[in-house]
């Protein structure tokens, strides 16, 4: 595992996180949380898919798969682009100036299956961890209910269900480790 590694190689998992400027807000409204999913899939779809996320008032994560044709300057500029355009229309909506990210998004290399398990279970607990509701599995800025229902979604679910083995192993693995949530300090600057 490797933390930010300056460059993306292909058909890798990364686990991809950042929070506001000053533990500040990224998101004021609900449409907030769907303008940054659709900027999301916009800037960086062509280089990456998501297997997991989670998009919390002041912070986010997000689990990446890179793609097999992926260039890593290219992604890194299409990171950058992707954070200004959005710090752009949530400055102007609220009549805000200056940055609304910390400087650099983090970024980690999933390097093995185990940590692979943990990072899935550690970003869908993350608004239960840090008290943003009482049940994880029913937060609305999170990818663990598209995982689990039958809805289209552009998240790789088959992917997702298929490394838990079926999608009762994947319900039950989240709800047999929920306990292990205060202590997934896979990051721990993330509130």
């Amino acid at each position: 595992m490797q933390e930010n590694d300056s460059k993306f190689y292909p058909n890798q998992y990364y686990h991809i996180y950042n929070r506001g400027n000053n533990k500040e807000k990224i998101f004021f409204e609900e449409q907030n949380y769907f303008y940054f999913l659709n900027k999301f899939d916009l800037y960086l779809s062509d280089n990456l898919d998501v297997l997991a996320f989670a998009l919390l008032p002041n912070h986010f994560h997000f689990l990446v798969k890179t793609k097999e044709s992926i260039n890593s300057d290219d992604l890194t500029f299409q990171f950058r682009k992707f954070f200004i355009s959005y710090s752009k229309s949530i400055n102007k909506q609220f009549n805000r100036t200056g940055s609304l990210f910390q400087k650099k998004f983090k970024r980690k290399l999933i390097g093995d299956n185990k940590y692979l398990f943990r990072i899935i279970l550690y970003i869908h607990a993350n608004p239960q961890k840090h008290k943003f509701t009482k049940d994880f599995m029913t937060y609305k800025f999170s990818s663990f209910e598209a995982i689990i229902s039958n809805k289209p979604t552009r998240i790789l679910k088959e992917e997702v269900i298929e490394l838990f083995g079926d999608i009762n192993q994947f319900i039950r693995f989240h709800k047999d480790n929920i306990y292990l949530y205060k202590d997934l300090d896979i990051i721990d600057d993330d509130k």
